[in-house]
């Protein structure tokens, strides 16, 4: 692989001309636009959770095809994620970007017009596909700010996906206590459109481009692995962890991924450089997103459910939905707070040291949730704790990756990271569901988990986070300050050459 050099000085155009003419956006504004598109695609990604108790009752469905309006848009988002990101390195990012945001907008539109299971179904399928929104952002942050700007922006753009998951549930669940349900939908449609608006009046379309024809072939097997491998994790606690479908599932994911593997070794244009992938410095750092993800998963999946279980259980507050969602926007607001000082640190200390700190805090704030399950107020400063681990963490794992792939693969291989992080969420979601439904007794007529159940889960997810800080000590180096190739573009490669 060649390596990066920083892009020539351009010489002025003649006078009159487009160069001289046309004025580059403020750095600021399209940070401001590309970030507000990833809180967008992560509160889209939380709407249906405080809906789907209801789900049922509105549509007529059974429980477990409710479920699939989570699960859906879990398989299409690990999908588009890297391969969208891949077409955007190869055709453009912003043009990808857009169609991403498209594509939401039909999904929100569907699921705000029908009542139906099935088109609900569809619709957010649709939908996850904007979670390519983020890796796509961050390829564009880096081929078009100043290098100065690189870390914070990527931070920020990192973190939104925690923000807007902080702020989704709360707004979602008032949605739902006061307002037609379909109404949430009709505002994500209405988002994404804006979005598209100031993406297509503010954001430069980078003309840095990766060269050869895309590997359809590559993201087909791709696509077969993920799918195979989410289906059984997500779908594993109500099929039956040793069925069939489960074990088969697993089985296929593992053959399509061996072979699509050794085609990919072999291709001269692969979806995934498999040889890039394997060194240590974005190895490591793809397996500290997966552990990472897992981690700050539990903290969203059991606080907002613990705080409404009822007091009959001993230990539940018997708070209200809204009130469950509110617990999470602290945490939300630390993210805004902390990605800048997670950018200062990643350039005077590097990257690695940022997400060694960040793993230590997520396992802190386990320790504070596992001794204060009893007082609401402490509940949240433990939550909060953990989203600031959180934050410090999304923030500095593009850093890493970006500092070890060439330019030309930004999107795709922050879109690879991305999807760790969601591979490490459907791991999550399976413990959690398996660990509080296997640990429960009777309270107050019903079924509950019991309150070893919730610190079970506490201990399982600060085991992670140590064990992400375990990873990231073995990366290679510290990475210091903002040099290596973060904030360098390489050499342009005119558009009509990669397309």
């Amino acid at each position: 692989m060649p390596p990066e050099i920083p892009e020539p000085a351009r010489p002025a155009g003649p006078a009159g001309s487009a160069e001289e003419v046309e004025e580059a956006p403020h750095p600021r504004l399209v940070v401001g636009v590309l970030a507000f598109c990833g809180v967008v695609v992560a509160v889209m990604q939380t709407l249906v959770v405080p809906l789907l108790p209801h789900v049922p009752a509105l549509t007529g469905c059974t429980p477990s095809a409710a479920s699939w309006l989570v699960t859906v848009t879990l398989l299409t988002g690990a999908v588009a994620t890297p391969v969208l990101g891949r077409v955007g390195d190869m055709y453009g990012k912003r043009r990808v970007l857009v169609a991403a945001l498209g594509v939401l907008v039909v999904g929100s539109a569907l699921c705000a017009v029908s009542s139906h299971i099935g088109v609900l179904i569809v619709g957010r399928a649709l939908q996850g596909a904007a979670i390519a929104v983020v890796p796509l952002g961050i390829s564009i942050m880096r081929d078009e700010l100043p290098p100065a700007r690189v870390l914070s922006s990527v931070a920020l753009m990192s973190s939104t996906m925690g923000i807007g998951a902080a702020v989704g549930l709360p707004v979602a669940a008032l949605v739902v206590e006061h307002s037609d349900w379909h109404t949430m939908f009709w505002a994500s449609a209405g988002l994404g459109l804006l979005d598209i608006v100031l993406v297509m009046l503010v954001v430069p379309e980078s003309p840095l481009r990766t060269r050869g024809r895309f590997d359809a072939v590559g993201a087909v097997g791709l696509s077969a692995a993920l799918v195979c491998l989410l289906l059984a994790t997500t779908q594993g606690g109500g099929w039956g962890w040793g069925s069939t479908r489960v074990v088969g599932l697993f089985a296929a994911s593992v053959v399509i991924a061996l072979v699509w593997g050794r085609y990919e070794l072999r291709v001269s244009s692969p979806m995934v450089d498999l040889r890039v992938s394997a060194r240590p410095s974005v190895l490591f750092a793809n397996v500290a997103a997966l552990l990472i993800g897992f981690a700050f998963y539990a903290n969203s999946l059991a606080t907002a459910q613990m705080v409404q279980e009822p007091k009959s259980t001993g230990y539940g507050l018997g708070a209200s939905i809204v009130v469950g969602g509110l617990c999470l926007l602290p945490g939300g607001l630390s993210m805004v707070a902390l990605s800048p000082v997670s950018a200062r640190m990643s350039a005077a200390y590097g990257p690695k040291v940022t997400l060694a700190v960040a793993s230590v805090v997520l396992a802190v704030g386990y320790v504070v949730r596992f001794y204060t399950s009893h007082s609401l107020w402490l509940i949240i400063v433990g939550a909060t704790v953990v989203s600031s681990g959180t934050a410090l963490a999304y923030s500095a794992l593009p850093s890493l990756v970006m500092r070890a792939v060439p330019v030309s693969e930004t999107a795709a291989a922050n879109g690879l990271n991305t999807l760790m992080r969601s591979v490490g969420q459907a791991f999550c979601s399976a413990v959690v569901a398996a660990v509080l439904a296997n640990l429960t007794f009777r309270a107050g007529g019903r079924t509950a988990p019991t309150l070893h159940a919730y610190l079970l889960v506490f201990l399982i997810a600060g085991g992670a986070a140590l064990a992400a800080l375990a990873v990231t000590l073995c990366l290679p180096g510290r990475s210091v300050g903002p040099a290596g190739n973060v904030g360098v573009r390489g050499p342009r490669v005119p558009a009509q050459e990669g397309a």
